[in-house]
């Protein structure tokens, strides 16, 4: 077993543990994951996962794998249990998203492929950090967090490093940083109005 192969393993296993407490909120009605939200991102997870193995990432890939059906369990939840507050913006990032992603279907270019399914996954951000901005408990922060170390770990057990490999994974990890600063810069903010 190769380096890259170990290091797969261990953003899988990191993917896994991650959702631990993120399953364990949502069941206790803590955290109310936006549906919009999770299932752009099992979709959009789904395609990068096959275009990895397609472009033969190998391990890397594995991370990808997990975290798409993941998210489109928690897209399930969701649906059942989750947010309710459901205004326009949402409404126009799913619509955005929807409409990006015919544009990425109907594109062969690799690399406009990945910087549209990036762009895509940023929108399908966007119902979760307007809700989590006024509510920002409704999220558990260490999820985010591990979830941007797990692709870290995926991109560096990727088998070819590019921008078509490792543009969506870094995307992904500065944005779960971001909202993870988000977040506890806002409950502070509200734990002290």
């Amino acid at each position: 077993m190769g380096y890259r192969a170990i290091i797969g393993f261990f953003a899988t296993i990191i993917a896994l543990i991650s959702y631990v407490p993120y399953f364990r909120d949502i069941f206790a009605r803590k955290t109310k994951p936006h549906a919009f939200t999770w299932l752009i991102w099992g979709v959009l997870t789904g395609i990068a996962f096959v275009g990895q193995i397609a472009g033969h990432a190998g391990a890397g890939a594995w991370v990808t794998g997990i975290t798409a059906f993941i998210c489109l369990v928690i897209a399930a939840l969701a649906a059942a249990i989750g947010t309710r507050n459901i205004v326009r913006l949402d409404w126009i990032a799913l619509v955005g998203a929807g409409i990006a992603l015919l544009v990425w279907y109907l594109t062969r270019g690799p690399l406009l492929s990945v910087i549209l399914i990036t762009l895509i996954d940023n929108l399908g951000f966007v119902p979760t950090v307007r809700k989590s901005y006024h509510r920002p408990a409704e999220e558990t922060v260490s999820t985010y967090a591990l979830s941007g170390f797990k692709w870290v770990l995926g991109i560096l057990a990727l088998e070819r490093i590019s921008v078509v490999t490792a543009l969506f994974p870094v995307a992904i990890v500065v944005a779960s940083w971001l909202f993870v600063i988000m977040l506890l810069v806002r409950r502070r903010q509200l734990a002290h109005a």
